[in-house]
């Protein structure tokens, strides 16, 4: 999860993290492909959340099965998985938040790192209650009443202040400072992991217990736990700029893809394939969908899709 203009597993078949933003840094592995002679192969960054996940997979699968490629994938934390791509220890990130600053130092002034194009997906980030406590309590859901409720949502974690649950502290995150600027009687508190973060708001739902989450969209857990968003001050431009100073909302952030220059230049069918992949947000949590919950391989899942959606995939190939 990530944003500060937003703003994230050896193999991504053996993954078995439900979903966010976030994961152990590995931007010294490359991929165990990459010095076999003639070989036709692609290493692909994969965040830890599970629409991560998604993109990675299908891609893998596609370019595997339709193109003749062996794909690696190496999980790097989102800031990290910029340095591995631009050193070319991977050759594309299908799915990036906003980093402006790094956008900045590799694609505009270093030159190594080149733009894939739009992944077709928005991302939002905010902060969540159980729709069944918004029902209850319709005006916890601005900001402005949060201290008021902070009482509810008090756990040992937390003290004497409300908790505000955060995922893993590797994803980028802008709410201590939002707690901090606008005043709120609250303790940011790390679940750890994009999985525990969900674990938890799961065993909150199932007890009907009041709980506050930083979340975000797509994602597939709203189908099962239905939550709605606290207005935080309105978004604007360069609200976030100063990481210590913000005290605006997450933006809306059209997901990108970046490949490594190289790569872009060089790697044939495989660049131009990942250049052209662009799904909706309904895609992705369709195969989401089958990884967190129906507890597919990454790959079944993949298969599944790609063996139901050949009129989506098919101009991505030519």
């Amino acid at each position: 999860m990530r944003v500060r203009t937003t703003a994230a597993v050896a193999a991504v078949s053996s993954l078995a993290l439900l979903t966010g933003c976030g994961a152990a840094d590995m931007t010294k592995q490359a991929s165990p492909f990459a010095n076999a002679q003639g070989a036709k192969t692609v290493t692909l960054s994969v965040q830890s959340w599970v629409g991560a996940q998604a993109n990675v997979a299908v891609a893998q699968y596609l370019l595997e099965h339709e193109l003749g490629y062996r794909v690696d994938t190496v999980q790097v934390d989102e800031v990290p998985a910029w340095d591995a791509l631009s050193q070319g220890r991977v050759d594309a990130l299908l799915e990036d938040w906003g980093h402006p600053e790094q956008e900045k130092r590799y694609v505009d002034d270093k030159k190594t790192i080149a733009r894939g194009g739009g992944l077709g997906v928005t991302g939002h980030i905010g902060w969540y209650v159980p729709t069944y406590l918004a029902e209850k309590h319709p005006d916890i859901t601005d900001w402005k009443n949060l201290n008021k409720y902070a009482d509810l949502f008090r756990t040992p974690e937390s003290g004497d202040k409300g908790q505000l649950m955060d995922g893993s502290p590797s994803y980028v995150t802008n709410d201590k400072a939002l707690v901090k600027n606008l005043k709120l009687d609250y303790q940011v508190v790390f679940a750890g992991s994009e999985a525990a973060q969900i674990t938890q708001i799961r065993q909150f739902a199932k007890e009907k217990k009041p709980f506050l989450t930083y979340w975000y969209s797509p994602q597939w857990l709203f189908e099962k736990v239905p939550m709605t968003e606290v207005k935080l001050p309105p978004y604007k431009e360069g609200c976030d700029a100063d990481p210590e100073k913000v005290a605006c909302a997450y933006p809306h952030t059209p997901l990108q893809k970046y490949l490594n220059a190289d790569f872009a230049k060089k790697g044939g069918k495989a660049a131009a394939f990942l250049k052209r992949f662009k799904w909706t947000t309904e895609d992705q949590n369709e195969v989401s969908l089958m990884i967190a919950e129906q507890k597919m391989s990454p790959e079944d899942a993949a298969k599944k899709w790609v063996d139901s959606h050949k009129s989506t995939w098919k101009k991505w190939l030519s």
